[in-house]
């Protein structure tokens, strides 16, 4: 028999408030199952306080206690976690791999969203959490301002809804968007190709300048988190065991599950668990592709300076000069699908807004860094707003705010 649709992803609410909420997970393994999983609660910006997971290879079993909002929507929170298991037939057995995953999937269908409205304070933070509200994912943006203070915003999205072809989904995003932006806004969205997106071009390289100096993934910064990552073959006859210990931050599980998944590093049992301190320890017993543990120790020492260097600094924050102007630049890796960390540009202008700080014009764009496919966010900031705030409080007021501490 096969497990019960409901059965897939179970939801236990919190006995008291301020409790986490206790998911479960009961599926098919496979290979990126816990980075699909953890991608999915970090764009509903859930925070993970313990996780436990266990697999035999074939059927794997995840429990995750998860720190909601009052706002959250848990009902949409598990129906996109039941999406991203695999499925099973009870005809047929278990099945352990999706036919999507032998196959490359179809490419989202992109659409074109652009309005024109006057400026204010907040404006682009106000629109990002809008989209985000309604599951709409940004995948390039254009802003500019213009001299008689109006702003000509240009979104490329895809809908995890799957409904932006309909009037009535179009109509709704429109109506959301007059809500904060006010009823002159000047509204409109067309589905695109996604050649006009630029998608489907090879990634281009930064200047020398913001690669060397900005954006240097090897060198850990002063804000660094990780404090210890090693392997250990000998507590295991078949299993190799990474041990972590580093600060908690937002996405931290994600952000292991997208190394481990790039390094097709399969994860039979693991436990993670954030202290009073604020530190997280984390023990994964893994094994490699072919099912055998990490025993080549160049193997073992690349994947744990990976694993630190990812740690330490997930994103890369970085403020500045362009002349007379100060430019913003965030730099967030992606995995070797093609998918990057969700709520980036959220978080950014809920930081700049927090400063008080205006945004001129923004961009989205995927470039080569240090040979590391990464979505680069360049934000050019209004000259008056800078001059008040030192650029050391700004960089790391994002920083913060993108790793959760604000």
């Amino acid at each position: 028999m096969g497990i019960l649709h409901d059965d897939v992803v179970v939801m236990s609410p919190p006995d008291k408030e301020g409790d986490p909420t206790v998911i479960t997970v009961n599926c098919p393994d496979k290979l990126g199952l816990g980075c699909d999983l953890s991608h999915i609660l970090l764009s509903f910006g859930l925070c993970i306080s313990r996780v436990d997971f266990a697999t035999d290879g074939k059927w794997c079993y995840i429990v995750m206690w998860v720190i909601g909002k009052a706002t959250t929507r848990w009902g949409l929170v598990k129906k996109r976690l039941v999406g991203a298991c695999p499925t099973c037939s009870s005809a047929s057995g278990i099945s352990y791999y999706r036919e999507e995953l032998q196959h490359p999937p179809k490419p989202p269908n992109v659409f074109l969203l652009k309005f024109c409205c006057h400026d204010r304070m907040g404006l682009l933070h106000d629109v990002t959490e809008v989209l985000c509200e309604l599951e709409l994912y940004i995948q390039r943006v254009k802003v500019s301002t213009t001299p008689d203070g109006k702003v000509l915003d240009i979104f490329f999205i895809t809908d995890t809804r799957e409904l932006m072809h309909t009037k009535r989904r179009q109509e709704d995003t429109k109506e959301h968007l007059r809500v904060v932006l006010g009823d002159e806004v000047v509204c409109d969205i067309e589905e695109v190709d996604i050649e006009v997106t630029g998608f489907s071009q090879a990634s281009t390289f930064l200047r020398s300048a913001i690669t060397d100096e900005a954006f240097n993934f090897e060198n850990p910064d002063k804000d660094g988190i990780c404090n210890s990552v090693s392997m250990d073959n000998s507590l295991s006859p078949s299993h190799t065991l990474i041990q972590i210990v580093c600060r908690d931050y937002n996405g931290l599980l994600y952000d292991l599950m997208r190394t481990l998944k790039d390094y097709n590093i399969q994860i039979a049992y693991g436990r993670g668990t954030t202290k009073q301190n604020g530190n997280c320890e984390i023990d994964l017993f893994v094994v490699q592709a072919d099912g055998k543990k990490i025993v080549d120790s160049s193997k073992q020492s690349a994947l744990c300076s990976r694993l630190s260097n990812e740690l330490i600094q997930p994103l890369k924050v970085a403020v500045v000069s362009r002349g007379p102007d100060t430019e913003l630049l965030v730099a967030n890796p992606v995995e070797l699908s093609g998918r990057g960390r969700p709520l980036v540009i959220y978080h950014v202008t809920l930081a700049l807004k927090s400063l008080n700080i205006c945004v001129f014009s923004a961009e989205i764009g995927r470039h080569n860094i240090e040979h590391r496919e990464c979505e680069v966010y360049r934000f050019l900031l209004n000259e008056g707003d800078c001059i008040s705030v030192p650029r050391e409080k700004i960089e790391k007021t994002v920083w913060q705010t993108l790793m959760g501490w604000e």
